[in-house]
């Protein structure tokens, strides 16, 4: 009896014992944790300096290799057409690199600033190209990330941002009728918003919106070259509304329209202002004179009609300007 007692109180002294030393574990796992979560933020800073620091770092100031452009130059390879492919086939492999490399700030602005430039000017330059040469949709898709990373650098950014003004009109020129475009510059500080070149983009946004090609056309004269490539691609637009309007408000066969008058609204000669006319059903009467009739009045076939045609329009104003001055913003 005795000795079954001293087993009992031997057990219950070790199992004491063992539940002591189990709650001392516990208690120091708990404090471990506690420790790790307390220091969560600490490491969380740390990871993101960490991967930053590790973030590779672009070495290769050139726009291909040396031996590349060696044998290039010496083989003759180079073709005036690389004005456009081979340019926008670096600056694809640019971007990818400055998304690798995390690049930001005026660095950043720097780059996409004459990546937007470039876009845009070949939007204009190229636009009927034969597809093996020029994919306006490509472009456009470029232009349009471009554009939005570089605005989005403008908003986080701290500046100075000297061309902001330039690329906040060119943005809505681009994009003209586009609501969310047209948000975006609402959104802007007044200082901006005030500016005589987003003051400008936003009087042709808003006559566009309401239909008045006429205004449209008239404030257009004020753009600068590289705004008037962002607008070009809207002028077809502008020219098929202006057509539809006095289709029905010069309705006559009695009435006659001087073609010289409407090619000076439109800005284009008076022989390629009779091939847009007689596209849309509008008729030449003796070489000089239109018979509008609303009746008569049709939509080309696709692909017929280009914009094209308004380059004579874009093309006056850059006279004097080459690529390199346009895209680096010393035109």
């Amino acid at each position: 009896m005795n000795l079954r007692k001293a087993n009992r109180r031997v057990s219950e002294k070790r199992d004491a014992a063992g539940r002591g030393e189990q709650r001392r574990r516990t208690n120091e796992q708990w404090g471990d944790r506690g420790r790790a979560q307390m220091g969560d933020g600490e490491s969380d800073e740390k990871h993101q300096q960490r991967g930053k620091e590790t973030a590779p770092k672009g070495t290769c100031q050139t726009m291909c290799p040396a031996r590349e452009l060696r044998d290039r130059q010496l083989q003759n390879l180079l073709h005036h057409f690389e004005v456009y492919s081979f340019v926008f086939d670096r600056l694809r492999s640019v971007k990818q690199d400055m998304i690798i490399q995390r690049v930001s700030g005026l660095n950043c602005v720097a780059i996409l600033e004459r990546s937007v430039r470039f876009l845009t000017y070949a939007s204009y330059r190229l636009c009927g190209e034969p597809l093996r040469r020029y994919d306006p949709r490509i472009n456009d898709t470029h232009l349009q990330e471009n554009l939005s990373w570089l605005l989005d650098c403008y908003a986080t950014g701290t500046g100075p941002h000297p061309n902001q003004e330039e690329m906040q009109a060119l943005g809505l020129l681009y994009n003209l009728g586009s609501a969310r475009a047209a948000q975006h510059i609402m959104e802007l500080p007044e200082r901006l918003r005030s500016s005589p070149a987003v003051t400008l983009a936003l009087s042709i946004n808003r006559a566009f919106l309401e239909r008045n090609p006429v205004r449209v056309l008239r404030l257009a004269r004020r753009l600068n070259f590289l705004q008037s490539c962002a607008l070009h691609r809207h002028l077809a637009t502008c020219a098929r509304d202006l057509l539809l309007i006095y289709s029905h408000g010069y309705s006559s066969r009695n009435c006659r329209f001087p073609l010289d008058r409407l090619a000076q609204l439109l800005s284009l000669d008076t022989a390629p202002a009779a091939r847009l006319c007689q596209a849309y059903g509008v008729v030449v009467h003796h070489g000089d004179q239109l018979v509008f009739s609303k009746a008569a009045f049709t939509e080309p076939e696709p692909g017929k009609l280009h914009c094209k045609l308004f380059h004579s329009v874009v093309a006056e104003e850059q006279r004097d300007f080459s690529v390199g001055n346009i895209i680096h913003d010393c035109a």
